[in-house]
């Protein structure tokens, strides 16, 4: 795995952070990121940094599935749906359940499920701003190729020139995607971005 570059800030504020390992189920190569965020993080902006550690682009729908509840953003139209992920935070969950492993399901119809160990809960140190990258292995998988059963396809497609469907993999991505390379650079910048706008909030 890879470390991420330190960033700077001048708050000097400390707060709890928990370090979370997240894994992409069902892939291979297999996805993996190390994070820390502030423990009393908004579960809607968890989400939102899980989105920038991982790649995805937040096109779809969500839903934190954490000790046998689910928490999202509620639609009139689906009673009986996922509880209000901005009125509860990680912290409080936690307490609540006592969970040191939850679910996070991204996109409905392709069903990325990715599981979260929480690694552990420490003192914020002075001078980082959080989310903050720890480590990164595995390159997220495009947006609507089909879930992993579509992406393992879309991988042995896009490997052999012989396939089928290659050109139409090559048409619909291009030929340059690596799924062992990433940018540390460009997930770091993603987070760093959350960091800034809620610092400015001063609301977790």
């Amino acid at each position: 795995m890879e470390l991420a570059a330190a960033r700077v800030q001048n708050s000097g504020m400390t707060v709890a952070i928990a370090r979370l390992k997240i894994s992409l189920d069902d892939v291979n190569p297999k996805v993996v990121r190390r994070l820390a965020v502030p423990f009393a993080l908004r579960l809607d902006r968890l989400h939102l940094a899980f989105q920038a550690a991982l790649g995805w682009e937040n096109y779809h729908l969500w839903e934190f599935r954490i000790g046998g509840a689910g928490f999202g953003i509620p639609d009139p139209s689906w009673p009986g749906g996922p509880l209000d992920a901005r009125k509860s935070s990680l912290q409080r969950v936690i307490a609540d359940t006592g969970v040191k492993r939850f679910q996070y399901l991204y996109d409905f119809g392709d069903g990325w499920e990715h599981t979260i160990i929480i690694e552990k809960i420490e003192p914020a140190r002075p001078g980082i701003d959080y989310p903050f990258l720890l480590a990164a292995a595995g390159r997220c998988p495009p947006e609507d190729v089909g879930g992993p059963s579509g992406y393992a396809e879309y991988l042995e497609a896009l490997a052999d020139p012989n396939h089928e469907r290659h050109a139409e993999m090559l048409e619909w991505r291009g030929a340059a995607f690596d799924p062992a390379k990433i940018s540390i650079a460009d997930l770091d910048l993603a987070l760093e971005d959350l960091a800034r706008k809620w610092s400015k909030t001063r609301k977790p």
